[in-house]
C-alpha cells in the first residue's frame, strides 16, 4: 500500500507539480464548503407520497405517486388572481382546513383555518380587508379593534410563521391548537 502511495504522489508531482496540486486541493474545499451550506436549497420540500386510490366499486386498490403534491386545493368558486385570497365565506374555509386535516396535509389546514379566522373578523367587520398584510399586521389590528381576539390571533399567527415561514413541520397538535384559537375568535 505505501509503495502504491508513493507512486500516486509522485504521478501529482510529475503532471501538476506540488503548489498547483495544493491550490486544486484547496478550490475543491472551497467548492465542496459552498455545496455543503447551500444544499438544503437543492433538496425538494417534499417527496411525493404514495397513495392508495380506489378506481371504483369492487375495484382493488392501485398504488398511485402523487407528483402533485405541493399544489395547493382550489376550493369551488372563481379562480382568484396571484396570490389573493377568493372572496368566500369564513365557513368555506374552516370546512376546507378540516378536510386537509383529516388528509393529514396540516401545513394547509393551519393555513386555511387562519384564513377562516380572519374571514370570520373580515365578514364581522372588526377587521378592514386589505391585501398585502402580513399576519403579524393582522393580529395587531384584530387586537386594536377588539382586545378579546388579540391573544389567540397573536398565537395563531405564530404558528402559521413557524410552519410557513420557519419551515416547521405541521402536526395534528398545531391543526388542534388552532381550532381552538378560531372558536375563541369566533365567540
Amino acid at each position: 500500500m505505501t509503495r502504491a502511495w508513493a507512486e500516486l504522489l509522485q504521478l501529482v508531482d510529475d503532471l501538476l507539480g506540488v503548489p498547483l496540486a495544493a491550490v486544486l486541493l484547496l478550490l475543491a474545499a472551497i467548492l465542496f464548503g459552498v455545496l455543503y451550506y447551500f444544499y438544503p436549497r437543492w433538496v425538494p420540500k417534499r417527496f411525493p407520497r404514495l397513495r392508495f386510490r380506489r378506481q371504483g366499486k369492487g375495484d382493488q386498490d392501485q398504488l398511485d405517486v402523487d407528483p402533485d403534491e405541493d399544489e395547493e386545493p382550489e376550493p369551488d368558486a372563481e379562480p382568484s388572481t396571484d396570490e389573493e385570497v377568493p372572496e368566500l365565506p369564513a365557513h368555506v374555509f374552516a370546512s376546507l382546513a378540516d378536510r386537509l386535516a383529516a388528509e393529514g396535509r396540516y401545513a394547509e389546514a393551519v393555513r386555511e383555518r387562519l384564513r377562516s379566522m380572519v374571514r370570520g373578523l373580515v365578514e364581522r367587520e372588526i377587521l378592514e380587508h386589505r391585501p398585502g398584510m402580513t399576519v403579524t399586521e393582522l393580529a395587531r389590528a384584530a387586537g386594536a379593534a377588539r382586545p378579546a381576539v388579540e391573544a389567540p390571533m397573536r398565537n395563531a399567527s405564530g404558528i402559521f410563521s413557524d410552519i410557513w415561514y420557519g419551515e416547521r413541520p405541521a402536526t395534528a397538535e398545531h391543526d388542534s391548537r388552532m381550532r381552538e384559537f378560531a372558536a375563541e375568535v369566533n365567540r
